[in-house]
């Protein structure tokens, strides 16, 4: 994501929060799609993405409340990503996702935590997990 700091810096100032809007990036479709279908499900309006330049598309229409980002994609990975995303929007609220957050893998949850993620939840992602975060993190849907 650093190849695009200045772009989302400039996008994402002084864009509104938007209660209830989340924005989930994922490289993997079947993955973004099943996400989204459970956020729009819980009554939550959701933007989604497949790649950094997809999302700076998104976030250049707002900033939404919350992030729901897988940490391994191609032009974004782990912690660094994380940190990236903070800096340009430090009001959004993030919850990282990977099928890496195991003992002994490159990237642990304390690292995202770290990093600034509000929650770090490992794939494969359960539905209710999912959601009880999002409802901590920015409320339950209008």
């Amino acid at each position: 994501m650093s190849n695009y700091r200045g772009s989302y810096r400039a996008m994402t100032a002084g864009s509104a929060k938007a209660g209830g809007d989340v924005l989930v990036i994922d490289d993997d479709a079947i993955m973004r799609d099943l996400v989204t279908d459970w956020l729009r499900a819980a009554g939550y309006r959701v933007r989604k993405a497949g790649d950094c330049e997809s999302a700076l598309q998104a976030l250049g229409e707002g900033a939404p409340a919350l992030i729901v980002t897988d940490m391994f994609m191609p032009g974004a990975c782990g912690a660094a990503a994380i940190a990236e995303l903070k800096r340009g929007a430090p009001g959004v609220a993030v919850i990282a996702v990977s099928g890496y957050f195991r003992a002994g893998s490159k990237l642990t949850a304390d690292e995202a935590l770290r990093a600034g993620a509000a929650r770090a939840l490992a794939k494969p992602v359960k539905r209710a997990d999912l959601l009880r975060a999002v409802t901590e993190l920015i409320g339950p849907s209008k």
